[in-house]
């Protein structure tokens, strides 16, 4: 019974990761504008994302764009677009690795080799997203850290993290965590 619960939990942790995963994707606040020192314009707040720019003028209007060329963009951003695709559907194929793991072992309990297969395979596919979701959050991180102490940095291009970047690595730690369940058994 608690191998059955363990299971759930990790299929409940894997569903919520891939969902915040797409989340994190799809969401532009992973760099937001920082109010500091002299520059004190509250009024417009600044998001860049994977995907596109917007900005929030008094939290009543709402504007974004899409980046025009994939072309102009720094490599690091084309990168970590690659990356958290591939985590994305490699998220989306665990979970469902781990929904098949789980119907299967109900199914058969007296093949314990051919239900470790799709739970291990799964606990695997869930570890690997874990760390490419981790890979592009901690290294937005990283630089928007470095760089708002950096004194070379002009102020009003010094960004904040964005709730994108919280959402990743929510994400990433209950990837992690499924992955770990379901290796395990």
């Amino acid at each position: 019974m608690a191998c059955c619960a363990l299971q759930i939990t990790g299929l409940i942790f894997g569903g919520v990761g891939m969902v915040g995963t797409l989340a994190a994707t799809i969401m532009p606040q992973w760099r937001v504008s920082a109010h500091i020192e002299s520059n004190i314009v509250v009024f417009e707040t600044i998001w860049e994302g994977l995907w596109m720019n917007c900005v929030s003028q008094m939290g009543i209007r709402l504007q974004c764009k899409f980046y025009k060329s994939i072309l102009a963009l720094p490599p690091s951003l084309e990168a970590f677009r690659a990356l958290m695709c591939i985590a994305v559907l490699l998220s989306i194929i665990a979970f469902l690795l781990a929904i098949v793991g789980v119907k299967y072992t109900r199914r058969t309990k007296e093949n314990p080799q051919s239900i470790s297969i799709f739970i291990l395979v799964a606990g695997i596919a869930f570890l690997l997203t874990g760390i490419l979701v981790l890979i592009p959050v901690s290294w937005t991180g990283g630089s928007i850290i470095r760089d708002f102490y950096n004194p070379k940095v002009p102020t009003p291009l010094k960004r904040e993290l964005g709730a994108a970047l919280y959402v990743g690595w929510a994400s990433a730690a209950l990837l992690i965590a499924a992955g770990a369940m379901y290796c395990s058994f």
